[in-house]
């Protein structure tokens, strides 16, 4: 049988209703663009770890420190050698460091996308103003502007200790440049293939291997395929045949229309008729990137 308990009913003066209800939002909407340039900088700054733990800043900055300190010790010889002219044309500087320019992108490519793949958070972006292209601009402009630091800073290294070792002003400031050209190109090219790559999947590990797969294997057999048509006589294939890796692409591109010295074996770089081709070649491969990425991103963001 039940037992009705009486209910104690507070005094007065000690009950309280709170009407918190919601309120809505007066402030300004800034809209789009607002957000868009927000996760470009949001993006950029996680490019080098900032605003993120010091475990995440450990790589990006020792990688920046790795290609600044060669530009240094550089500048360093020529002026103790009172040296009329720098070790390295600021032209080549990008590609004797490529291995650390590929390692830096397979490290922070995935980091740029892969996160947001594997915590679903892309649909989250898109339910704001922001929309698909918004997205994809953002992180492509954040990943080549990481990699325009990276790649100008030991440019700029450069290019002050030249000044300080009294070379001739009009000399290097056109090889300059012509480096900051030829590193906006590389840096352009190189941010649009790891990032489709690192979009492919949502695991950041499988991402830098993918990356770091696609840059040597491919310069390692271009390479070695030049070197073949070189010794057998073919040096005429050997400019056609770096059409297929990144890094050729911008060698025989700055060698054809930025006078620098070409890197192929024999030192045989394109002419410039086939560097139109190069130009194509690079140009077209950025705007298949941006494309690929569009379509990934409209998939996803259903």
């Amino acid at each position: 049988m039940a037992v009705e308990h009486p209910v104690t009913v507070p005094s007065g003066d000690q009950t309280r209703i709170h009407n918190i209800g919601y309120r809505t939002y007066d402030g300004p909407r800034l809209g789009r663009s607002y957000a868009t340039r927000s996760l470009y900088s949001q993006s950029l700054r996680g490019a080098y770890g900032l605003g993120r733990s010091v475990k995440s800043k450990v790589l990006p900055m020792l990688l920046f420190v790795v290609m600044c300190v060669p530009a240094a010790i550089m500048v360093a010889v020529a002026v103790a050698t009172k040296a009329h002219d720098l070790p390295v044309d600021y032209t080549r500087y990008a590609i004797i460091m490529q291995a650390v320019i590929s390692l830096y992108v397979a490290s922070q490519a995935p980091q740029s996308v892969s996160r947001d793949l594997r915590f679903k958070t892309v649909p989250l972006y898109f339910s704001r103003p922001i929309e698909t292209a918004d997205y994809v601009r953002a992180k492509y402009a954040a990943l080549a502007s990481a990699m325009f630091i990276l790649t100008a800073a030991p440019l700029i290294v450069l290019y002050v200790g030249a000044l300080l070792a009294k070379l001739d002003f009009a000399d290097q400031t056109k090889g300059f440049g012509q480096g900051l050209v030829s590193v906006a190109l590389l840096s352009l090219l190189f941010a649009g293939i790891g990032l489709v790559i690192a979009s492919v999947t949502p695991r950041r590990g499988f991402g830098i291997a993918a990356v770091i797969a696609v840059m040597t294997i491919s310069y390692g057999a271009v390479s070695t395929l030049q070197a073949i048509a070189d010794a057998q006589g073919s040096s005429s294939a050997v400019p056609w045949i770096g059409l297929f890796s990144p890094v050729t692409l911008i060698d025989g591109l700055q060698s054809a229309f930025l006078g620098a010295s070409s890197a192929f074996p024999g030192a045989v770089g394109p002419s410039n008729g086939e560097g139109v081709v190069y130009v194509l070649a690079v140009l077209g491969l950025i705007a298949a990137s941006y494309g690929l990425l569009m379509r990934r991103y409209k998939k996803v963001g259903l």
